[in-house]
C-alpha cells in the first residue's frame, strides 16, 4: 500500500510549494481535484488537456519529488436538477476522464450525485424513508429516471478511457451505502466502483470492515479515503445521526470527522486495513483531513503517523511455517 493525501487542505498553497511540502512529510501520492467541491488550486484542466508539453512538465515535476497522482477527483453534482449544475459538473467529469486518461491517472473520484424529487423539482431532493409514499416515489424517479441512465453513459467513457471511477458514499448522494453502490454498479457497469471513506460510513451505522467485505468481494473498491468520525452519544441522543447542526458546532453536533486514530482506535483501523489487504486492495490509502479542532500540520501529521504503524507495506510470504 502507499500512503498519500488528498490536496484541498492546501489550497492557499501553488501547486509547487503543494508538492513541496507533501514531499517533505515523506508521501507517496497525492490526490487532486479538478474542480467542484475540492476546487481546482493545483490543476487547470484546460491547460493540461490543450497541450502534452504541459502534461509532461506537470508530472515531471511530481515525479523530481518522489509523488505520483493517485486519483484526479471532480466532487460535484452531474444530476442536479438545476441545469447549470449539472451540465457544469457532467463536463467537468468528462474532461476530468480524458485527462486522467492522458496523464495515466487510474482513477477519477467524485459524488454519484442526487437529483429532484421529480421532473419539475428545483432543488435536490434526498429521500431516506419509504414512507410517506411520496418519498418512495421521488426514490425510484431518481435512480430509474436520472442516475442509472448518467452512470451508464459514463461507465461506457470510462472503459473507454481505461479509468475507473471512484464514488465516495457519502450522506445527501443517492449511493452512500454498500447496497446503493452495488445497485448502481450492478445497473451502470463494473468501471463504476467506490472511493470507499469509513468517515462516512461510520455516522450511518455502517461497521467499514463490513463494508471492506461486501464491496471487496465485488472488486467495487477503486481507492480508499482515510479519515476519521468521533461519535458523541449524548448529542446522538439529542439531535439523531442526521445532524443539520455546522460542522463547527463539535460541541453539540452529533459526530464530527476526526483526523485517523483520534474517532475510533488503531485496532479499528488496523482492522480496516487487515480488511482491505484480504479483500485484494493494494492500492492508496489518501489521507482527507477535515479535523476541526486541529491545524493542517498537526492533524495531517497525526494521520501519517497512525497510519504509518499500521500500514500494510509489503507482500506477504509464503506460509513457512504450514
Amino acid at each position: 500500500m502507499k500512503l498519500g493525501v488528498f490536496t484541498p487542505l492546501f489550497n492557499n498553497l501553488t501547486f509547487d510549494e503543494m508538492i513541496e511540502k507533501v514531499a517533505e512529510k515523506g508521501l507517496q501520492t497525492v490526490e487532486i481535484g479538478t474542480g467542484g467541491s475540492p476546487g481546482s488550486a493545483h490543476l487547470d484542466i484546460d491547460k493540461l488537456l490543450a497541450s502534452s508539453d504541459e502534461r509532461k512538465e506537470y508530472l515531471h515535476k511530481l515525479s523530481d519529488k518522489g509523488l505520483e497522482i493517485s486519483a484526479l477527483s471532480a466532487h460535484h453534482n452531474p444530476i442536479s436538477p438545476i441545469k447549470e449544475v449539472a451540465q457544469e459538473a457532467d463536463e467537468l467529469l468528462r474532461k476530468t476522464i480524458k485527462l486522467a486518461n492522458l496523464m495515466n491517472v487510474p482513477v477519477v473520484n467524485g459524488f454519484s450525485g442526487v437529483a429532484g424529487g421529480n421532473a419539475t423539482d428545483t432543488q435536490v431532493n434526498w429521500p431516506v424513508l419509504p414512507w410517506p409514499t411520496e418519498y418512495n416515489d421521488s426514490y425510484e424517479y431518481q435512480w430509474e429516471q436520472k442516475l442509472i441512465p448518467y452512470w451508464k453513459d459514463i461507465n461506457t467513457v470510462a472503459e473507454a478511457a481505461g479509468v475507473k471511477i471512484g464514488i465516495e458514499l457519502h450522506g445527501g448522494f443517492l449511493a452512500h451505502t454498500p447496497y446503493t453502490m452495488l445497485r448502481l454498479r450492478d445497473a451502470a457497469g463494473k468501471a463504476i466502483g467506490c472511493n470507499l471513506d469509513p468517515s462516512h460510513l461510520w455516522w450511518q451505522g455502517i461497521d467499514p470492515v463490513a463494508a471492506v467485505k461486501i464491496l471487496g468481494a465485488e472488486n467495487a473498491i477503486h481507492h480508499f479515503h482515510a479519515k476519521d468520525t468521533y461519535l458523541d452519544q449524548d448529542n446522538i441522543n439529542m439531535h439523531g445521526l442526521t445532524d443539520m447542526q455546522p460542522y463547527g458546532n463539535v460541541k453539540t453536533r452529533a459526530w464530527t470527522f476526526r483526523s485517523v486514530g483520534c474517532g475510533h482506535d488503531l485496532k479499528v483501523w488496523s482492522d480496516i486495513i487487515s480488511a482491505l489487504r484480504i479483500q485484494g486492495y493494494d492500492y492508496v490509502l489518501s489521507i482527507e483531513h477535515e479535523d476541526p479542532i486541529m491545524s493542517i500540520d498537526e492533524g495531517l501529521n497525526r494521520a501519517i503517523t497512525n497510519l504509518r504503524t499500521i500500514m500494510i507495506n509489503d507482500q506477504p510470504t509464503d506460509m513457512w511455517w504450514a
